[in-house]
């Protein structure tokens, strides 16, 4: 039983490790003191199905920043809202925007995948920037995504966007995201190391050099998958293909939920993706976090335990930092996060039995 204890604060020891350099290495999009003139190269790429709340937000965000944008356009996915009557009107201001309307969903595909190829195949500039309509761009961002991919020759760049989280419940769950992947994985190994395991990518923000994607085709390949994102970054790597993962710094931004419901269901459809998509492997780790501290003190004794407590607080520090989020509220809200850390996840083993979970009114289980 000593033995598991000092595993388990091991694992502590190595998780704040990988805490740290992802906040020493200012994972973020660098911000040159002269940004280069860029042409106009970048085809921005808009999947949208019922976004009437933000699709105005991100289209005027992006009005604003010209230099390295050749096009925009906008799927609109069967909307039942008013998003494509947004667009239209932003498209009679702003000729670089163009509304795509939806073609039939084929079987076998599912709708936001089916969306960003229709989008590719449409896009004329050298480099294809897919956004999630929720997401707001500021500070010249499309400019620096494209200087930083030119400078580093990566052919996939994704940007997880700097969370906002309006709602008390969001608090609980919206921070567990970063607090797994900033723990887990050192983001510059993601650019620097082979290994396909090491890779990570957030579908919200996906910046592709649009020759060799067209050469992948990486939304049809993975058509039928719930977590594209994720097993289009491993397919890039596994072909040798450089791929790198940024965190937004108030420049790319996201309201990905409203209400500790929403962020429960919206996490259940991807979580176990965190762990290369192994459910007992991600049952594991939040046994492992959760029963750890008791473990530590009953085992190793007093002082072990007390440092433990301090590593574990030092985690989410670090990763609160590197993301830009409140480290006091993270510490505070710990233990509700922990909690919140089981109900994703057993709901998300529920609805993957099942077969069965829905959103934005499809089921993202759907027979190939």
């Amino acid at each position: 039983m000593i033995v598991l204890g000092w595993i388990f604060f091991a694992f502590g020891l190595v998780r704040l490790a990988v805490g740290f350099v992802n906040w020493a290495s200012r994972p973020y999009l660098p911000r040159s003191r002269e940004l280069f003139a860029p042409q106009s190269e970048v085809s921005v790429l808009i999947p949208a199905r019922n976004e009437e709340l933000n699709i105005g937000h991100l289209l005027q965000d992006l009005g604003r920043e010209r230099a390295a944008i050749r096009e925009i356009l906008v799927y609109d996915d069967h909307s039942t809202d008013a998003t494509a009557s947004i667009v239209r009107r932003f498209a009679r201001k702003n000729p670089l925007v163009r509304l795509l309307p939806a073609e039939p969903l084929p079987a076998g595909w599912l709708g936001k995948n089916h969306a960003c190829h229709c989008l590719s195949r449409e896009a004329a500039g050298r480099y294809l920037l897919f956004l999630d309509a929720d997401v707001r761009i500021r500070g010249q961002a499309v400019a620096r995504a494209l200087e930083y991919v030119q400078r580093t020759g990566v052919e996939l760049l994704s940007v997880f966007p700097h969370q906002l989280m309006p709602d008390p419940g969001t608090r609980m769950a919206v921070p567990l995201m970063n607090w797994i992947l900033l723990s887990l994985l050192p983001l510059d190994a993601v650019r620097r190391a082979p290994q396909e395991a090491l890779c990570a990518a957030n579908g919200q923000f996906l910046f592709f050099e649009a020759a060799l994607y067209r050469t992948v085709q990486p939304h049809r390949k993975f058509r039928a998958a719930p977590v594209e994102d994720m097993a289009i970054a491993r397919e890039y790597k596994r072909c040798g293909h450089p791929v790198a993962v940024l965190l937004g710094c108030g420049d790319v931004e996201c309201t990905m939920y409203t209400s500790l419901g929403d962020a429960v269901a919206g996490f259940s459809k991807n979580f176990f993706s965190f762990f290369g998509g192994s459910e007992w492997l991600c049952y594991l780790f939040v046994v492992a976090t959760t029963a750890a501290p008791f473990l530590v003190f009953l085992f190793l004794g007093t002082l072990p335990g007390l440092i433990y407590l301090i590593v574990i607080v030092l985690i989410r520090i670090f990763v609160s930092l590197a993301s830009r989020q409140s480290a006091r509220m993270n510490v505070l809200l710990l233990i509700p996060q922990q909690l919140v850390l089981w109900r994703i996840v057993v709901n998300a083993s529920v609805r993957k039995r099942k077969r069965r979970l829905l959103w934005k009114g499809r089921n993202i289980y759907i027979e190939q």
